[in-house]
């Protein structure tokens, strides 16, 4: 017989929660619980550490021919987990503590239309977000000239260019340009502080913890199955929240056997740099704007991934300026344990093709001659939407389904691509669930 979940603490039967990830979802939730459930986090990656590699050292072993495959990042920095899709898009997500908000850009966008559309009001969440994390537009100071130019051209076209909001303590902010590489100077918010209160609330953090399945029996969760590592076996439990990510929570949710649908976006990223001696984006904060447009935005973005495998830029990290064209893709393809099968449609390309040919005019505007513009190397990172939330589980956000205590806290739950940066909007979804969960417990 397996063994029992629940905990006993004195005389309080406190029930037992594993919570699957600890990036925006699952340590939001880890915090939210803490205290009602006795929770226990499970990371499949290890404790963060920033990459501190001289990037000088890296441009010359791009200019020597090592670097040859964007795969190898993940030999440099493990945080960073590069795989391919059968379309040879590049798929970047976080392993490790604090999961993907570690080696983001920390916008702090609202991004919840599709939500409220099917009836999901996140504003208390919201509100309440505000108040825990530093949300800052004190960043302008720190853009260089020519991002300032940038932004003055967007104006004049009648794009509407938004300063964008960060999370982040812009005190310690040194505006060096390495946020997706992990800020060594503690200046970039990310989860692994709401990770940090709920251990100090009781909570356990548990690293190196590959989720295989969750294990059900008579259609109700006992636990999940860890593989590898010290932590590997059966783990009870009374309660399950997967957060595991757009593509982890699939592959979970698959080898328990629950099939998601195949309706898996991705938020592709294409960068249109041009050559601009002197332009120092390298070392500049990353999407210090936006852009708005109908299904993609355009931001001023350094795209490293590109710099570093991509033989079209072949101009020092100095000279080279980018334009970020994130797309919000149609909903097609899936995750089959590791592997990732998604393609764009032929809208989706028509829109990217729309994106650039707008970012081209933008260089332009502001001198760059056609000979000095080139692509960057397609790839996504925003993965979602394979269990995605229909109106019927509104007031639940509870899939029918998944068994009763069994519940994703991830953008796994969202309706549509967002085609923009999603940390915030998860964790105000990560938030309603948990209350949702206290309020039934």
């Amino acid at each position: 017989m397996l063994p029992s979940p629940s905990v006993v603490r004195g005389q309080v039967d406190v029930k037992k929660a594993v919570v699957v990830g600890s990036g925006a979802g699952g340590a939001t939730v880890a915090k939210e619980l803490q205290g009602k459930f006795q929770v226990t986090v499970m990371e499949e990656g290890k404790s963060f550490r920033p990459f501190t590699v001289d990037l000088l050292l890296v441009e010359k072993l791009k200019n020597l021919g090592l670097l040859f495959d964007e795969s190898m990042i993940n030999v440099l920095f493990p945080a960073m987990r590069i795989r391919k899709a059968d379309s040879r898009m590049v798929m970047v997500n976080g392993v490790g503590t604090g999961g993907t908000t570690t080696i983001c850009t920390a916008n702090a966008l609202r991004q919840d239309r599709e939500l409220k559309a099917i009836g999901v009001n996140l504003d208390e969440d919201f509100d309440e977000l505000s108040r825990e994390i530093p949300i800052s537009y004190d960043h302008q100071k720190h853009w260089h000239e020519n991002t300032r130019r940038v932004f003055q051209v967007c104006e004049e076209m009648g794009l509407n260019p938004v300063a964008s909001p960060k999370m982040a303590y812009r005190n310690r902010c040194a505006a060096c340009g390495r946020c997706i590489f992990g800020c060594r100077r503690g200046a970039k918010w990310d989860t692994r502080e709401f990770l940090e209160l709920a251990v100090r609330r009781g909570a356990e953090s548990l690293q190196g913890c590959r989720v295989k399945r969750v294990v059900i029996n008579d259609g109700e969760v006992l636990g999940v199955e860890v593989s590898g590592g010290r932590h590997r076996g059966f783990h009870p439990a009374d309660l399950v929240v997967l957060a595991a990510g757009g593509f982890g929570t699939p592959a979970i949710l698959r080898g328990s056997g629950i099939e998601c649908e195949k309706r898996l976006f991705v938020d592709p990223v294409l960068c249109v740099a041009a050559r601009w001696d002197g332009a120092g984006q390298d070392k500049e904060i990353p999407m210090p704007f936006i852009v708005q447009r109908e299904r993609f935005m355009i931001a001023p973005y350094f795209d490293f991934l590109s710099f570093f495998f991509n033989r079209n830029w072949s101009y020092p990290a100095g000279n080279i300026y980018s334009l970020m064209i994130k797309l919000a893709d149609s909903p097609n393809g899936g995750v089959e344990g590791r592997r990732i099968r998604k393609s764009l449609t032929e809208a989706d390309t028509a829109l990217l093709d729309e994106g650039v040919s707008l970012t081209r005019e933008i260089f332009r505007r502001v001198g760059r001659k056609d000979d000095e513009i080139f692509l960057g190397t397609l790839n996504a990172g925003h993965p979602g939407g394979m269990l995605p939330l229909t109106e019927k589980e509104s007031a639940t956000l509870h899939n029918p389904s998944l068994p009763e205590n069994l519940y994703v806290a991830d953008a796994t739950l969202f309706p549509e691509s967002l085609g923009n940066p999603p940390i915030l909007t998860i964790m105000a979804l990560a938030k309603r669930v948990s209350k949702l969960l206290i309020a039934n417990a």
